[in-house]
């Protein structure tokens, strides 16, 4: 259970509702008048609990110590008055504790303090109030707002360098007065502010696109809020999310007009609920290891199982979609690993700036443009909105070219507007980014024993060679799939030499401008490849079991993308040897399609997805439910 120490000298005035407070944010409460108590109450703390030290005469709202006191990302948290650790956060808190006792006092060195007061409260508006102003007493005002233990204490995490999280208060209310006059006014900006509203606002994201702004969220943030009064979980709202998107599935599977209806409006109510859950966790600051597994995933799954029962609803009829599903799937899988590898490849550059990004900049500052430029890439909500209302009122076969259409414009856009920025940045790329792409890449042993051999040659060649080189053997391997005939040798031999090229892409590095390129040409070379011999096959059942291969490894490498971007690193580099690589399963689907080009084809690419999904899906499964995985949840959405 956590605890709250509460300390300092006792608040002057009216009693105080904190104790009550802290206790509905689940805190058993204890007292420390000292340093030295509050170091002898942290020691009884169980280690493995959260604690929070708290000043008696702390004033604020319930939702400004929520945020400081619970949310389980950051090891440390503090606000003005209030400083919490969990337990991966107690030794640097001990620490703080034991520097202060052994000073005698809770003096907050100058070059350390807060960059805000201790006394200081954010009112409505954002201003700050500050009983300083006419102030007759100053030195003993100084005097007494040393004595804020938890402030110090921030100061002391500071000063280690374990710098506590500061959460944004906005209009929240987080003071310790120290009388009684700055005590009414502090209690006078708390009533101004309407605490639930606050609350809901930032349940939902600040960026997000059109649809889900002002056709979702002004609804489903009260969703959650009824959620969390009947003590649901993001991860239940999650799985709910899942299991409608999955019956919309199956009503499209139905192949009927009614099914079609129902999977749309079965798919929007999936969509409303997938808000729901990130409100959820917000709303409640639920955030979970578990949690950020399944809303990470599931997105993809929700949709690429409506692909799926789109497909089989068509075959009903005695249309035979599965290709296109199957390209709808690509296009969408490799459209977020250009993304994913562009921003892994730029977030911490340094010197970066160009000028392509601050006029999409001062294009942001333009309202109508934000939207406009939002909705030109298709995310999460138009696509699905397009996908429901197309399913409803036409056919599979038309939502498919829809899709594909709009997917692709922007995916011509997105990708121009980055490939510009790139050759137009001046950055210099860290070694921690060339790793997250080499990670992205998923090279396999096939790959990594030719880098080795080629890496003098790729050391001679200029910035832009090694995604010129991966470009050119993915496009030889898709091309040569999609054009030989059936049962031909001719794609696993050039699958050889797309072997050989993606050997020499990432046998450096990458840290030039366009190397964040590579992983997404990857992505295109293996699945177009998978693809195209399935539908060069004529096999029965070759494109709905390359349509499981394909899931599979995209699942693959979505995990891949979550788990760098929660700061965990890549899989295993075992388990990427026993997939094969993106390099090792191209040249065995070109090896089957040549070997088993009749009805064999079909059972070797099932079986190849059954046994990479249950490689990948294993390991995945072992390392989110565990305590090593980062306690986040995906915040920033879909970035296409």
């Amino acid at each position: 259970m956590s605890t709250a120490i509460l300390t300092g000298p006792p608040a002057a005035g009216s009693a105080s509702p904190l104790a009550d407070d802290l206790r509905a944010l689940g805190f058993q409460v204890v007292e420390a008048d000292t340093p030295v108590a509050v170091a002898a109450r942290l020691a009884q703390v169980p280690a493995a609990d959260r604690v929070a030290v708290v000043d008696r005469r702390f004033v604020g709202h319930r939702h400004a110590l929520r945020l400081a006191l619970t949310d389980p990302r950051f090891d440390t948290a503090a606000i003005p008055g209030a400083v919490s650790a969990k337990a991966a956060g107690r030794q640097a808190l001990t620490a703080a504790v034991t520097g202060l006792t052994a000073q005698g006092g809770a003096t907050v060195p100058s070059q350390t303090a807060p960059s805000v007061p201790a006394s200081s409260v954010s009112a409505p508006g954002g201003t700050l109030l500050s009983a300083a102003d006419g102030d007759t007493a100053p030195a003993a005002r100084a005097a007494t707002l040393a004595a804020v233990v938890p402030d110090a204490l921030a100061a002391a995490l500071d000063a280690q360098g374990a710098a506590p999280h500061r959460p944004e208060l906005g209009v929240l209310v987080a003071a310790v007065p120290a009388d009684a006059a700055e005590r009414a006014a502090a209690a006078e900006a708390v009533a101004a502010v309407d605490e639930e509203a606050v609350r809901l606002r930032s349940a939902v994201k600040s960026r997000d696109g059109f649809f889900t702004t002002h056709c979702i969220s002004p609804y489903s943030r009260y969703l959650a809020r009824w959620c969390a009064r009947r003590g649901l979980t993001p991860n239940q709202v999650t799985t709910a999310s899942l299991l409608v998107a999955l019956i919309a599935a199956g009503c499209a599977a139905t192949g009927t007009r009614t099914g079609y209806v129902a999977a749309g409006v079965l798919l929007l109510a999936s969509f409303v609920l997938d808000c729901t859950d990130g409100q959820l966790a917000r709303y409640s600051l639920q955030y979970s290891t578990l949690g950020a597994w399944l809303d990470a995933t599931f997105d993809r799954a929700k949709e690429y199982a409506y692909y799926a029962g789109l497909a089989l609803g068509a075959a009903r009829g005695g249309h035979d979609v599965w290709a296109l599903a199957l390209g709808a799937m690509v296009l969408q899988t490799c459209r977020h690993v250009v993304d994913f590898a562009f921003n892994e490849a730029n977030h911490d550059a340094t010197a970066n700036t160009s000028p392509t990004a601050a006029l999409s900049g001062r294009l942001d500052s333009v309202g109508w443009t934000v939207w406009v430029r939002r909705m030109i890439v298709l995310p999460i909500g138009e696509r699905w909105a397009l996908i429901a209302v197309l399913t409803a009122v036409t056919t599979p076969r038309v939502t498919f070219v829809v899709l594909l259409v709009g997917c692709g414009l922007a995916a011509c856009y997105t990708t121009a507007g980055r490939v510009l920025r790139s050759l137009t940045r001046k950055a210099q790329r860290t070694d921690r980014a060339a790793r997250a792409l080499a990670d992205l890449a998923d090279s396999g042993p096939l790959a990594e024993a030719g880098a080795r051999i080629l890496r003098p040659l790729a050391g001679r060649m200029p910035s832009f060679a090694a995604p010129a080189v991966a470009l050119l053997g993915a496009a030889a391997v898709t091309a040569t799939a999609a054009l030989s005939s059936r049962g031909s040798w001719w794609p696993p031999l050039v699958a050889v030499v797309y072997v050989l090229t993606s050997s020499f892409a990432v046998s450096r590095p990458l840290k030039g401008a366009l190397d964040w390129l590579v992983p997404p040409i990857f992505r295109a070379g293996e699945y177009g490849t998978v693809l195209a011999l399935a539908a060069v096959s004529g096999v029965n059942g070759a494109l709905p079991a390359a349509f499981g291969l394909v899931a599979a490894v995209a699942y693959h490498h979505y995990d891949t993308v979550y788990r760098i971007r929660g700061g965990t690193g890549a899989p295993p580099r075992a388990l990427v040897r026993a997939a094969g690589g993106h390099e090792g399963r191209t040249l065995v689907v070109a090896l089957l399609a040549a070997v088993a080009h009749h009805t064999g084809f079909t059972v070797a690419l099932t079986v190849l997805a059954a046994a990479l999904a249950l490689l990948v899906l294993t390991e995945s499964v072992r390392f989110w439910v565990s305590a090593g995985a980062p306690a986040v949840h995906d915040e920033t959405g879909e970035p296409a």
